[in-house]
């Protein structure tokens, strides 16, 4: 019957934090349980299914330094988990103040840290209380729904329509194989103006701080296509049946088609590994790759400026002079550059934080 042997030991395993001590001793359906702390030594007796089946066990402990006497305590179907508080928080060398180990005790590798880990799991711990805390001070914006179901919107329609310039334009290229760069612009035209209309969105986006992006890149970025989308395809019907729109228009749509649906998932705090890995990479070689089709565009343009003086300027007499608009385009081609370095260089830096970020989570 329970209770007729002599009191045995029970397996104890152990773990520790800078603050706490963790005990848990392997004895089943406890009952009759009797854990105190007095002069720094844990006392238990308890009854349970332990090593040596159904009886009494007990044990005692003394602590390397001063544990408060308080002693909290949970019995499972399976264990008995204890933790004692340290008197201060510092990191034990051993737990018990004689120098040996007792034989029923064994680290508990279920939840042992090393001091470091333990350190770096105290600040975790510091920083997620801390950034409820100034979160919990921050008042809530009431319209934050209304801003995220806009975002998502947005990004949803021109994730769309790219989708289908994309999609168009890939079929085609199978179907009629080189033909098909001839009449690009009068095929796809309408749905990218349609999109870069919209995308002027991208701007007053980070204006009103409904984004956290720069305005000054994305105006770069937007300002250059709607030039060479309006100014340079849209007035010159020469241009229109060129080669290099469909190079232009597929560099665009090639990007879009990933970075879109990136910031739409965004809005609903949903990722995927291999589309964040693709908005962040795919853009490297695509986006100096579709600068340089627009400076193509643009050089192929000049002389068709020069010929018809379109948008050039007149000067009245004396001077009686006609400046012709290819010497402001001319003046454009140096600036995308210099527009791709500095957009180059922005998504770079995303693009390493981004994946720091990631691998410090990771960690």
């Amino acid at each position: 019957r329970l209770g007729t042997m002599p009191p045995l030991t029970p397996q104890v395993f152990w773990a520790q934090r800078h603050k706490d001590i963790y005990l848990r001793v392997e004895l089943s359906d406890a009952q009759n349980l009797d854990i105190n702390v007095n002069d720094n030594v844990l006392h238990f007796k308890g009854q349970g299914h332990g090593a040596k089946g159904d009886n009494d066990y007990e044990f005692s402990l003394q602590f390397l330094k001063p544990v408060k006497p308080v002693v909290v305590h949970k019995s499972t179907q399976r264990q008995v988990n204890i933790t004692v508080k340290k008197q201060e928080h510092s990191w034990w060398d051993r737990l018990t103040l004689q120098e040996r180990k007792p034989l029923f005790l064994a680290p508990d590798f279920d939840r042992w840290l090393d001091e470091s880990d333990a350190e770096m799991e105290l600040r975790a711990k510091e920083e997620k209380i801390n950034k409820i805390s100034i979160e919990s001070r921050v008042p809530k914006d009431p319209f934050s729904n209304l801003k995220r179901g806009y975002l998502f919107m947005y990004n949803l329609v021109q994730f769309l329509g790219f989708s289908w310039i994309f999609v168009n334009m890939t079929v085609r290229l199978f179907i009629l194989g080189q033909d098909s760069f001839y009449d690009t612009f009068h095929t796809i035209a309408d749905m990218m103006y349609f999109c870069q209309i919209l995308a002027v969105a991208e701007v007053i986006n980070p204006a009103l701080g409904l984004v956290r992006t720069g305005v000054f890149p994305a105006m770069i970025q937007v300002v250059g296509r709607n030039v060479i989308l309006f100014v340079i395809f849209g007035s010159l019907e020469e241009m229109q049946n060129k080669a290099v729109v469909f190079f232009v228009f597929y560099m665009w749509s090639i990007i879009e088609i990933f970075r879109y649906p990136y910031y739409m998932l965004a809005c609903i705090d949903t990722e995927w590994k291999l589309l964040t890995w693709l908005r962040y990479t795919i853009w490297m070689p695509l986006y100096p790759l579709g600068v340089l089709a627009e400076a193509v565009a643009v050089i192929q343009s000049l002389h068709i400026f020069d010929e018809t003086r379109l948008y050039s300027i007149t000067v009245p007499k004396p001077l009686d002079l006609s400046i012709s608009f290819s010497y402001t385009l001319q003046l454009y081609l140096v600036l995308m550059f210099l527009g791709l370095f500095i957009n180059f260089r922005h998504l770079y830096k995303q693009r390493r934080r981004r994946f720091r970020t990631k691998k410090k989570k990771a960690n």
